[in-house]
């Protein structure tokens, strides 16, 4: 039992299943970088405090630098029945340095240090998430200036609504991604609070200088509070919470992009390169990308749900549970950075159908509206004007027309207020150019957008 750092409590070995069953090295390996530097910082604020020696504390370093060279190097040999990251940098250390080894952990627990650790492994993956989500908007923002003045049609209920433009539907995910990276950083700035001199629930009878070890590691400042500090999980959650949300809005934007490229819409074609065929139709090109990141949505959902069940009957402080954390939340940041990855890759090569969008913006009365609008200027109450146009669209769709290639007949027999040359005058394109004001559709207004986005991303 000597090579577990409890061992001296217990009189028989851990069952050969157990053993592997407790273990999380295949899980926080990942670590390793932050568990290293971790232990430097508290190693040297030890031995400010005089309770490492000079010597002691450059032994540690240099060990500890060591290994790290050894695991980026594939050297390093991660054994199970150490259980974590922590105990086999920890072992391993000792075993190459001696007693200064075995000092190391003076002041510190597993507890506080697996906060430490998680909370730094986290504040870089928050980073690079963010800055995924920075680039598949600046690529949004490049593919709708190019669309501004591209006419589609505007859906409810996946329904025929209004014709907008294909540069005001692609804004739309802009501010939704722009909502998402808010969330990653309130959450980075809660998370950025240092566990480590919180020990294992209590805090540690050695004077020990906190805010040195949280402002070498890049905390704001130490955690106020031990018993929170090592049994707080909500960074991870309010991070899942975060990612689950990012990811729907991906999800969405799949949903449409794999709509939008079938044979019944034929509004977009994706690059090959993130397609594939069928094995059996050779015809077939599948969007196989938007629909694996549509899939990997409910994983990180179901990340989420899996921690806020797992917390909810949870006291203080630290329980073995806690455990599980680290799979939910490393599952869901690499599905999700990889998911933002395919979207900001994938999108620069996206071919529009410009003439199939126009026709399909033009078609299912999407002009109605505008119609309602112009009997409105008319001096027609609106919700007259709302049933005047209802009764011309079922008239168009007796007479197997659209609403502006009704003639004056057709407009006298539902309602003398309806004049030939209101519906004569409905087109998409003035439709859509109507709408110039902030936040509508017109193509000036989603160059003013494009503008004003770029402005921001670039500063």
């Amino acid at each position: 039992m000597s090579d577990k750092p409890w061992g001296g409590r217990f009189d028989a070995p851990t069952d050969s299943f157990v053993e592997a069953f407790n273990a999380s090295t295949s899980v926080d390996a990942r670590m390793y970088a932050e568990d290293i530097a971790g232990s430097c910082a508290h190693a040297t604020m030890l031995n400010t405090q005089g309770i490492l020696t000079n010597d002691e504390l450059a032994a540690i370093i240099k060990g500890l630098n060591e290994i790290q060279t050894e695991i980026e190097s594939g050297e390093f040999e991660f054994l199970i029945e150490l259980e974590d990251v922590h105990m086999n940098i920890e072992k391993h250390l000792t075993d190459r340095i001696g007693d200064a080894g075995k000092k190391l952990h003076t002041a510190r627990s597993r507890n506080d240090q697996v906060a430490t650790d998680t909370r730094l492994y986290l504040r870089k993956r928050t980073d690079a998430v963010v800055a995924r989500i920075h680039h598949l908007q600046a690529v949004l923002v490049t593919l709708a200036e190019q669309h501004a003045d591209t006419i589609m049609p505007g859906f409810t209920h996946l329904q025929t609504a209004q014709p907008v433009t294909f540069g005001h539907h692609l804004l739309a995910y802009v501010e939704m991604f722009e909502r998402d990276m808010d969330r990653f950083f309130d959450a980075r700035e809660r998370m950025n609070q240092c566990p480590l001199g919180s020990a294992a629930l209590a805090g540690t009878t050695f004077l020990i200088n906190r805010n040195q070890t949280a402002e070498a590691l890049g905390f704001n400042g130490p955690c106020t509070n031990s018993l929170d500090a090592v049994s707080d999980r909500d960074f991870i959650m309010e991070l899942l919470a975060a990612a689950s949300i990012c990811a729907v809005h991906l999800s969405r934007f799949s949903e449409e992009l794999i709509l939008w490229m079938s044979a019944q819409f034929s509004f977009v074609e994706l690059p090959d390169a993130f397609c594939t065929g069928s094995s059996i139709m050779p015809q077939k090109k599948n969007p196989d990308m938007p629909e694996l990141v549509r899939g990997k949505t409910g994983g990180i959902i179901g990340g989420l749900v899996a921690m806020l069940t797992t917390v909810k009957g949870l006291p203080l402080a630290y329980n073995k549970d806690m455990q599980e954390d680290k799979g939910a939340i490393f599952d869901a940041m690499d599905n999700l950075e990889g998911s933002l990855r395919v979207f900001g890759d994938m999108l620069p090569g996206l071919k529009v159908n410009r003439a199939v969008m126009l026709k399909a913006a033009a078609s299912g009365f999407s002009t109605a509206t505008d119609l309602a609008d112009a009997l409105v200027r008319a001096d027609v109450p609106f919700r007259d004007a709302h049933e005047i146009v209802g009764k011309s669209v079922a008239y168009c769709i007796a007479e197997g027309c659209e609403l502006h290639e009704m003639d004056e007949a057709g407009c006298k027999t539902i309602d003398s207020r309806l004049k030939a040359d209101m519906v004569q005058q409905l087109s998409v394109e003035a439709c859509v150019a109507a709408r110039n004001h902030i936040g509508g559709t017109a193509p000036d207004q989603v160059r003013q957008q494009c503008d004003a986005w770029k402005a921001l991303l670039e500063s």
